[in-house]
């Protein structure tokens, strides 16, 4: 017997072991496999809790008689059936009297043998809730525009004010004196470059967009990094070379990938220090808009990833908030910025930590194709 075939062998053996019904059941997830005609053909123990109903009672059911008409998931089936591939879609809410409220990722794939029959599988505790988290994060940069625009009025012009009067103090103090003068010099400069520095978060103009060719960003901010703060890290690059272009502004992704790499940079050790750059196209994912019926269609996903020691737990819900940091000397609003210019871009960004593997996806749209050459 060749080698290819005792593989073969002992791996069917290993899957005889397994029972396929029993890994669907332990999964928290709902599965389920709609047939033909709409009907319920499988359901695993998440979905008989989700829905509040035995297996019994789903089997056989069809699945319009347990959600909306207008559900989305009915027109991610339908898409699944006709072009063969799998769908996601973030942010999608289920309510219903029975149900109550949800906001699932719908992840939707056809089975092999049979297209028809659909497999169906809702994630509302892990994909669905860092969406959530990404709109708390668009908020908070909301609350930095309206603050930063309150600041420049309210802040900078007592400063100016203090400033003076201390610098007139200064000409008949004393040595002593002129140090507490020049400590409200130096603290009022302080203040008034941070309310700089926030400025531009008060800016509501649309930004100007077009095709760009993510990966000269990619390899810019690469080649920032590496002459500069990064010198001390080993970088790795996966980009896949089909990307399409992106629908976005080069110098504010520059902005944005830079401040992920620094950040990037600044958690890893000093010895063996490593961040990832990836790139990859991921089929089918859209974006739920809120307030609203439309989607966004996100296929494009940028990774930084790092092997520091991880992002604090009791930071983790709040890192894209103003003024939250972990670094001493940190101000708090780089992440805040980062925020505000995917979000102006149509995209989202997440994070998932952990000690050794840190990584920052960012989501962003594709460039019509009427658009013209990638820039």
């Amino acid at each position: 017997m060749g080698k290819s075939a005792a593989v073969a062998k002992r791996g069917s053996a290993w899957s005889a072991r397994v029972d396929a019904s029993a890994v669907l059941s332990a999964l928290p997830d709902p599965v389920l496999v709609v047939d033909a005609a709409g009907a319920l053909i499988y359901a695993n123990a998440a979905a008989e809790q989700f829905f509040d109903a035995s297996a019994a009672t789903l089997l056989g059911a069809r699945l319009a008689e347990m959600l909306p008409a207008d559900s989305p998931i009915f027109a991610l089936i339908d898409s699944v059936r006709g072009s063969g591939h799998s769908v996601s879609e973030y942010g999608v809410s289920l309510e219903t009297p029975r149900l109550g409220a949800h906001i699932v990722t719908v992840q939707a794939a056809p089975i092999a043998e049979n297209r028809a029959e659909v497999v169906v599988t809702l994630q509302e505790r892990s994909i669905a809730h860092k969406i959530d988290r990404q709109l708390t994060h668009r908020n908070a940069a909301r609350s930095v525009t309206a603050m930063a625009a309150m600041l420049a009025h309210e802040v900078k012009n007592p400063l100016s004010g203090i400033r003076g009067a201390a610098q007139l103090l200064e000409e008949n103090a004393g040595a002593g004196d002129r140090e507490l003068t020049r400590l409200i010099c130096d603290e009022s400069d302080r203040i008034c470059a941070l309310v700089d520095r926030m400025e531009v978060f008060s800016d509501q103009r649309p930004i100007e967009r077009g095709p760009i060719n993510i990966h000269e960003v990619l390899e810019r901010v690469r080649l920032v990094a590496q002459t500069g703060f990064a010198r001390h890290v080993r970088f790795i690059e996966e980009y896949d070379p089909s990307l399409p272009p992106v629908h976005g502004n080069r110098d504010l992704l520059i902005q944005v990938f830079l401040n992920l790499v620094k950040n990037a940079a600044e958690a890893v050790p000093a010895q063996g220090g490593e961040i990832q750059i990836a790139s990859a196209y991921q089929h089918g994912v859209r974006l739920a808009v809120a307030g609203s019926d439309s989607r966004v269609h996100l296929p494009l996903v940028i990774s930084v990833i790092d092997n520091g020691e991880g992002i604090p737990e009791e930071l983790g819900q709040h890192l894209f908030d103003p003024f939250v940091t972990t670094k001493h000397n940190g101000s708090g609003l780089g992440l805040a910025l980062v925020a505000k210019v995917i979000g102006d871009h149509g995209g989202v960004i997440e994070f998932d930590s952990q000690p050794r593997r840190t990584v920052f996806r960012v989501f962003l749209p594709m460039a019509p194709r009427l658009a013209g050459p990638a820039k």
